[in-house]
């Protein structure tokens, strides 16, 4: 059950129809969904802020691609027990091209990260020297 009621076009304050016309016009599509419903009726200050964060970090050009992004994205969801933004980042990765087999590589990638990852944090293995950064490297 939810905490927070998202809110419908018609209850928007100003500040947040903005902001939702900014999702609207970033993603080309009429589809604003229940997070940024639900930031909005929490706090107009904080679904400014974070659809900024979001639409700084994941739409402008850069070195990663889109999908990449995406699949990162559902990587950290996954590890945080997120299942909204699992299922979101999912659904935009597919709709940047993520077909089953790269879905599949990716959860096994997850699978075993989360494996090795308790293993070596059971173990306390200590870094390796090699894999530390230089401290004249910037």
């Amino acid at each position: 059950m939810p905490t927070v009621r998202p809110l419908g076009d018609a209850e928007l304050s100003p500040r947040a129809a903005a902001v939702f016309a900014d999702i609207r016009a970033t993603r080309g599509s009429d589809f604003v969904n229940n997070f940024w419903r639900s930031l909005a009726a929490l706090d107009d200050a904080m679904l400014e802020r974070v659809w900024g964060q979001l639409k700084s970090v994941m739409t402008v050009p850069g070195a990663l691609d889109p999908l990449t992004r995406e699949m990162i994205y559902i990587a950290v969801s996954v590890a945080n027990g997120c299942s909204y933004c699992v299922h979101s980042h999912t659904a935009a990765a597919r709709a940047k091209g993520m077909g089953a087999e790269m879905e599949a590589e990716l959860l096994a990638i997850i699978a075993l990260a989360s494996q090795t990852n308790a293993l070596a944090t059971a173990m306390a293995v200590p870094v390796d020297s090699e894999f530390e950064a230089a401290s004249s490297e910037p």
